[in-house]
């Protein structure tokens, strides 16, 4: 089987990572000021030298700095386009669910209470950062899919006076996007992931029920998403290899939604201009491996067989016979393995400790190799 040169690869991960306590202490601190942004700063290029070096030391061919600089996987880059606002006093609260039963995440709000744009780079600093402390691997850096914007708050969400036909919205957000992935190419990087939970979400009945009644076309949602996304990766330069990751939800170890990804599989796979999909697929909430029979040539798929919601840690075996069903429906070399999310969506991380969600990454690299060579 041949070694996989460009991202994705074999053995890959989503991004986030948990955030070590010093970390959040000095995030603590800096939010009651009692330590300036250089001291934050210091910290945090600390923390990050140490998980680049830790993702290098298990053998994966990427690296991120595990969105250490974030407080949301999404929020932190959305509320830097120009035209976005957040709204301090009022919150959107989400209810997500596990085993125990329901946990609810509160989150500023935002508005679109302008024109769409983007007057500088966004995690510039944070990619260069990255790019300086990798050895070995290929920095990746990941940002929330543009339709994050739109599917967040909807219609409601956006000043009707700015914009009072959502093509017009459509368009500047593709256009910002694209200005940001150029400047990110031009800054070396080579590796880009959108993050896209409502491509996931759109499989559950209950959640389109949820956009039909805001009044959105919940049944030809998924279809504006990805044109959206290739409108933002349009005259992306050869160099820059984009992937996107979508998932049902992750905060602290819970989700949202449910059901495999039989409702948008033919589009999704056929029609978004990526190189590769990210797809959660470590419990019975993600259904089967049937939709990946749509998948084309040319197109990766990373199985997110480890999950990250707990710290037990699953079997080789059971993985590499996993894999082995996913390959009757899309051909073994066009697959690839990782968890199937991020380890802290949040800053707040999931259930499990620094050494499971090493192990679990070393998980992925020795059954990846033991599968491909």
């Amino acid at each position: 089987m041949s070694p996989r040169v460009s991202p994705p690869f074999r053995a890959d991960h989503v991004g986030s990572l948990l955030r070590p306590q010093a970390l959040l202490d000095a995030r603590d601190e800096h939010a009651a000021g009692r330590i300036d942004d250089a001291e934050l700063r210091r910290v945090e290029d600390e923390a990050i030298s140490q998980v680049v070096a830790m993702q290098e030391e298990v053998g994966l061919h990427s690296a991120t700095d595990g969105e250490f600089r974030r407080s949301s996987w999404h929020m932190d880059f959305l509320y830097q386009l120009d035209g976005v606002e957040k709204v301090e006093d009022a919150s959107l609260t989400v209810k997500f669910r596990n085993e125990q039963g329901d946990v609810e995440f509160a989150t500023p709000d935002l508005q679109v209470t302008g024109r769409i744009g983007l007057s500088r780079t966004i995690f510039a600093d944070a990619f260069t950062a990255l790019a300086d402390r990798v050895t070995t691997a290929t920095p990746k850096l990941t940002i929330p899919s543009p339709g994050m914007l739109y599917y967040r708050g909807g219609r409601a969400a956006i000043d009707e006076a700015t914009y009072p036909d959502l093509a017009e919205f459509r368009a500047d957000l593709a256009a910002a996007y694209r200005a940001e992935v150029r400047a990110l190419a031009d800054l070396g990087c080579h590796y880009l992931q959108l993050d896209d939970t409502s491509l996931a979400y759109l499989n559950d009945p209950a959640q389109r029920a949820q956009l039909a009644a805001r009044g959105d076309d919940a049944e030809r949602a998924h279809l504006q998403t990805i044109e959206l996304i290739n409108e933002s990766l349009r005259g992306r330069p050869d160099t820059l290899a984009v992937t996107t990751h979508m998932c049902r939800g992750n905060f602290r170890s819970s989700w949202v939604a449910e059901g495999g990804y039989d409702f948008v599989a033919e589009a999704l796979f056929n029609e978004l201009e990526v190189d590769g999909f990210f797809l959660e697929f470590d419990d019975e909430r993600s259904g089967g491996f049937e939709p990946l029979r749509f998948v084309p040539k040319g197109k990766a798929v990373v199985l997110g067989l480890v999950t990250t919601k707990r710290g037990a840690l699953e079997s080789k075996d059971a993985l590499k016979r996993r894999i082995e069903e996913a390959s009757r429906y899309v051909d073994l070399d066009q697959l690839c393995l990782s968890p199937q999310c991020g380890f802290a969506s949040t800053k707040d991380g999931n259930s499990l400790t620094y050494d499971e969600e090493v192990a679990k990454l070393r998980l992925v690299v020795e059954t990846a190799a033991e599968v491909w060579g």
